[in-house]
């Protein structure tokens, strides 16, 4: 790492499943950086031990930064944070960015940087891929919406925590193509599950449903965290909630309507995670989706593990 890129100091806002992994990686790499305490105190309290600097409200993470990321649910948390009382906005320094690496409403995402260009700070957006196993060991993918001066700044910074970056265009576009990427990956969750309950209801187990599209043409990496669930009842292989899958869908729809295009397998596709949602419980992650689709055809999905079903 250059010693010029070292001296950027890093403010980080939002130690969830995904943060945490991206600020440990950033504080283990050179970086000096603040971060938001939080009620959950075990990510706050390792990152102390990293060597990092707590603060207690959003405008100190600003005003002790020059390049701030944030990573929590969506646009609602985002500009609550930048906007409220205490936020980002109130400590910002002339110069600095603002990264949001959540996924995120394109509309908000502009709005934002055109408000804070206003006062002389740059919004980029570099949503996420992949899992927080990948956030940890600093090998997650980035779409990055930047322009190319920001882009060079903020690489080194980048490189802490991804192994792959792409560099997608301008503010927004990172956000537009996270909920482009996030419609297929929840697209295969919602076929998926649904080609599971329909082959559970004509005799066919999810192991011989496996057998079949497991190194086959259809297979992939997705599939391969998707199903683990119903093959072992790992819970823990595939962290990506229903909730939030349910909102990039509601902001896929959004982006579609504003561009004046039809997205019938988007909206089913939101459909399939509505109802899912809905059923609860709150702490479902993606996989389950094939639990409930098998529970209103009628056949059930829930897998055993250790001879014991598992519950969602």
């Amino acid at each position: 790492m250059n010693t010029t890129a070292a001296s950027e100091k890093i403010g980080f806002i939002g130690l969830g499943l995904m943060g945490h992994g991206i600020a440990k990686n950033i504080i283990d790499k050179g970086y000096s950086l603040t971060f938001l305490g939080r009620k959950n105190r075990a990510p706050a309290q390792d990152m102390l031990d990293r060597g990092a600097k707590e603060a207690a409200t959003s405008r100190e993470v600003a005003a002790a930064s020059d390049i701030v990321f944030i990573c929590v649910t969506g646009s609602r948390e985002v500009e609550a944070i930048i906007r409220g009382p205490g936020g980002l906005k109130e400590g910002l320094n002339k110069g600095s960015v603002i990264v949001d690496c959540s996924t995120s409403d394109p509309t908000s995402t502009m709005a934002l940087a055109a408000e804070l260009k206003a006062i002389g700070v740059d919004y980029v957006d570099a949503p996420l891929s992949r899992t927080p196993k990948e956030a940890w060991e600093g090998t997650l993918d980035a779409m990055v919406g930047a322009s190319d001066a920001l882009f060079a700044r903020l690489k080194p910074v980048l490189d802490t925590w991804a192994g792959r970056i792409v560099h997608i265009g301008d503010t927004g576009d990172g956000h537009r193509m996270k909920l482009l990427n996030n419609f297929i990956s929840l697209g295969y969750a919602a076929i998926y599950s649904e080609a599971l309950a329909l082959a559970e209801k004509v005799g066919i187990s999810p192991p011989r449903f496996d057998s079949v599209i497991r190194n086959g043409r259809m297979d992939c990496g997705f599939y391969q965290t998707f199903m683990r669930w119903t093959l072992e009842g790992d819970r823990d292989a595939h962290k990506f909630t229903i909730a939030n899958a349910f909102k990039d869908l509601t902001y896929l729809e959004s982006m579609a309507g504003a561009a004046g295009i039809a997205n019938p397998l988007g909206n089913a596709t939101k459909n399939a995670f509505a109802g899912a949602f809905a059923a609860g419980p709150t702490d479902q992650y993606v996989p389950m989706l094939a639990t409930h689709i098998g529970k209103v055809n009628g056949v059930d999905l829930t897998p055993t593990k250790d001879g014991k079903k598992q519950t969602i």
